[in-house]
């Protein structure tokens, strides 16, 4: 099934790079949850969420598409459900959840059709990582103000909080250990800086267990979406529009990059330039997108942590496989992940740093062509600062297209009917 002597490897290190993988994405167990439940849905909900969104689209990816990539909940695009849409929109989580809903219905119906391919060849590879870059800021700033590093402040918006307070200095403890670790390349090394955190939280009383470390996972919701129609309805009696485009481009580009970069370093790059079996490890994760809102999470992505992995000798699906399967015996420790997701300094560091990750992106922006460095400086400044990932992607949609057509320069037209819909979204809806 997996080709494994087609793939010059063996089963012993197939499963050693699971774990490998496994180790270095497990964070998302309790960062996702705690992310979620500031839009209301309870933790042991997005907990299980979580894990069947993670478990239904690495599997496929293993065994339908072959791949030794994960897929979970994105970093970025849980702030962006919760932070954007719950409460900047001022939805309920139900109706944020429709709106992942329809994007994953319209990211699956792409993946199975040639326009997905057009659609991320149009995007200007600018805005691409400007978005990034600016997602990165805006996830980074929101572990500052969760670990009370940043506070806000009537003369100046935000400035420092108390340093020396027991969360602020159990984040920069935290952050710093994952910084010294990424450096040294050891693999997890964000949960490991976790792991630390929790330990110093639990010998200064910051960190209170509850009676039980495990049981059995457990959906207090059950199934939030159950009718496809009133999903639909949803986006439009809320003109979520933006959101649905924005979860549908940010996930496509963000999935497909991750694939095409992992891919590459895993040498399974077409001599055309495409991954193996792309096609259908897009609609893996679509699947799973799908499948998570119906449960209770924000959109899945191609994790590209699933580059440890493959550096530890990963090529099939059957890492993805051992994947899956961990994050599923992971299910029952739902109470102990629960206890430490109430302790903002222990998840913080893993989103400052991701957020440094993410923003090491901009380096590629051609920063002497003004046209493109003005769009990518407004998406970069805009995400963070106005605390909304939409409005940084609507800004840059619109801009481009002027800066481009000053300069006499051609574009998509597809650019500008994405510019004229975030122009309408931005300033009538």
């Amino acid at each position: 099934m997996f080709k494994l002597a087609a793939h010059q490897t063996t089963v012993k290190r197939e499963i050693q790079a699971g774990f490998v993988t496994f180790i270095t994405m497990a964070y998302i167990l309790l960062v996702n949850p705690t992310i979620l439940a500031d839009a209301g849905i309870p933790q042991a909900q997005a907990f299980s969420a979580t894990i069947i969104a993670t478990l239904i689209g690495t599997l496929l990816m293993g065994l339908y598409a072959n791949l030794p990539i994960a897929v979970a909940p994105g970093m970025g695009l849980n702030a962006y459900f919760t932070y954007t849409l719950v409460v900047g929109e001022k939805i309920p989580y139900q109706t944020a959840l429709s709106v992942v809903f329809v994007a994953g219905v319209i990211f699956l119906l792409l993946s199975l059709s040639p326009i997905r391919t057009k659609l991320i060849e149009i995007i200007p590879m600018t805005l691409k990582l400007a978005i990034t870059g600016g997602i990165g800021l805006f996830i980074a700033s929101l572990g500052l103000k969760m670990s009370g590093i940043l506070v806000a402040s009537e003369d100046t918006l935000v400035t420092i909080g108390a340093l020396t307070s027991p969360e602020a200095l159990i984040t920069l403890i935290g952050l710093l250990v994952a910084a010294i670790l990424t450096i040294k390349r050891v693999p997890g090394a964000i949960l490991y800086a976790m792991i630390l955190s929790g330990l110093i939280a639990f010998l200064t009383g910051e960190l209170k267990f509850s009676d039980s470390f495990v049981a059995l996972p457990t959906l207090p919701e059950g199934l939030i979406i159950t009718n496809p129609f009133n999903a639909i309805q949803d986006v439009f009696q809320y003109g979520l529009f933006s959101g649905v485009l924005s979860f549908v481009l940010v996930t496509m580009f963000d999935t497909t990059g991750t694939m095409v970069a992992v891919g590459e370093q895993a040498g399974l790059i077409e001599k055309d330039g495409s991954l193996k079996n792309s096609e259908r490890a897009l609609l893996s994760d679509s699947t799973a997108m799908v499948a998570g809102s119906l449960f209770g999470t924000s959109p899945t992505t191609a994790y590209v942590e699933s580059a440890a992995g493959v550096a530890a000798g990963g090529r099939t699906g059957l890492t993805s496989v051992t994947v899956g399967i961990l994050f599923a015996l992971s299910a029952v420790f739902g109470p102990f992940v629960q206890s430490i997701s109430s302790v903002p300094a222990i998840t913080a560091p893993a989103l400052i740093l991701v957020g440094a990750f993410m923003i090491q992106n901009i380096k590629q922006i051609p920063w002497d062509d003004f046209s493109e460095a003005f769009t990518a400086f407004l998406v970069i400044l805009i995400m963070p600062l106005s605390g909304s990932i939409a409005t940084g992607i609507a800004f840059g949609f619109i801009v481009y297209p002027i800066m481009k057509a000053i300069q006499k320069e051609r574009v998509h037209p597809l650019i500008y009917v994405f510019a004229l819909l975030f122009f309408i979204q931005l300033f009538f809806l």
